[in-house]
């Protein structure tokens, strides 16, 4: 199953791609809510989750000799009732997300913060990921009610802008390993990864898409192992690392789309500009457009001196 397709309204439905192939087609739409009053509910739903739910941080504290450095989670109840909840833990940090109505094609005209959770079990030694770079790290994917719903047993690539809102938010926040380990069975492993959890809202996941068994409106649950990355990723290949062409600086690349009216006018496909590799559609490439010097520092010529960039500007002579 392929959990991190996203699955929005433009129209009806727009479609964000995870780098996991997805052909089942297994998905519907319902009937879309106010923003506002589902957020309201998951932040509800997930401050009951964290207040009566542990991890297992006394292993992390003591990782015994053959510990696995895996996160599980266990209600606080019977033989556990001692157990530190989550929200108490000071390791569990919070960031807030800032998403308008209209991201899911709903005319309310809302904007809603969204507050989501992610906690760090073993700080990784390595770089940290933004929110556009190319990842490689395993994950387990369940609801509130712990059934998973998808899951990786090795490493993975993944894209982060082809993932979920709230997902590569999180993915953000964690150090990487240092180094790849080849294991006398022959399979591989990263060494000092990162390992963390992080606790979603729907509004920064499916919202009302019904995908692979997963209700509308469902908080989200990933537990993820940070292995590697690509620094300055650049899918595009036009010089540019894609975090360079979150253009509004909102923490979201898929949404800058330079020349989007002239892509609607001849009907193209509608590229952000971190897929794009001729941002103003003029014809000429957007490398072609720019200066990289021996030290790879970018210059953005302005040839007619408007403000505009020439490789954003599509009138530049």
């Amino acid at each position: 199953m392929q959990v991190l397709r996203a699955f929005f309204t433009v129209a009806l439905v727009a479609v964000l791609f995870s780098c996991n192939n997805d052909d089942d087609g297994n998905f519907s739409v319902a009937p879309p809510r106010l923003l506002s009053e589902v957020a309201t509910e998951d932040a509800a739903a997930l401050q009951e989750y964290l207040s009566t739910h542990f991890y297992n941080y006394e292993d992390f504290e003591n990782p015994p000799a053959d510990f696995d450095y895996r996160i599980v989670l266990d209600t606080i109840a019977g033989e556990n009732t001692d157990k530190i909840a989550l929200i108490d833990r000071p390791e569990l940090k919070s960031v807030t997300v800032t998403i308008e109505s209209e991201d899911f094609g709903l005319d309310a005209g809302e904007t809603v913060d969204h507050t989501m959770y992610y906690l760090s079990a073993r700080e990784g030694v390595g770089g940290t990921p933004t929110r556009a770079d190319s990842t490689f790290l395993k994950y387990e994917g369940s609801l509130l009610n712990g059934s998973v719903f998808d899951a990786t047993s090795t490493h993975v690539w993944q894209y982060l802008p082809f993932t979920l809102r709230g997902y590569r938010e999180g993915v953000s926040k964690f150090k990487t390993g240092d180094d790849i380990i080849v294991n006398p069975d022959g399979t591989t492993a990263i060494s000092n990864a990162g390992v963390g959890v992080m606790f979603i809202p729907s509004g920064l996941g499916y919202f009302n898409t019904i995908i692979n068994g997963i209700p509308s409106y469902s908080p989200l649950i990933f537990k993820i192992e940070v292995g590697l990355y690509v620094e300055n990723t650049d899918y595009d290949n036009d010089g540019i690392p894609s975090i360079l062409e979150d253009l509004d600086g909102d923490g979201d690349v898929t949404n800058d789309n330079t020349d989007v009216e002239q892509e609607r006018n001849f009907r193209l496909l509608e590229l952000a500009n971190h897929v794009d590799s001729d941002d103003d559609q003029d014809g000429t490439p957007t490398r072609d457009e720019i200066i990289i010097d021996e030290f790879g520092n970018l210059t953005f010529p302005d040839g007619d001196g408007d403000g505009i960039p020439d490789y954003l500007d599509r009138d530049n002579p």
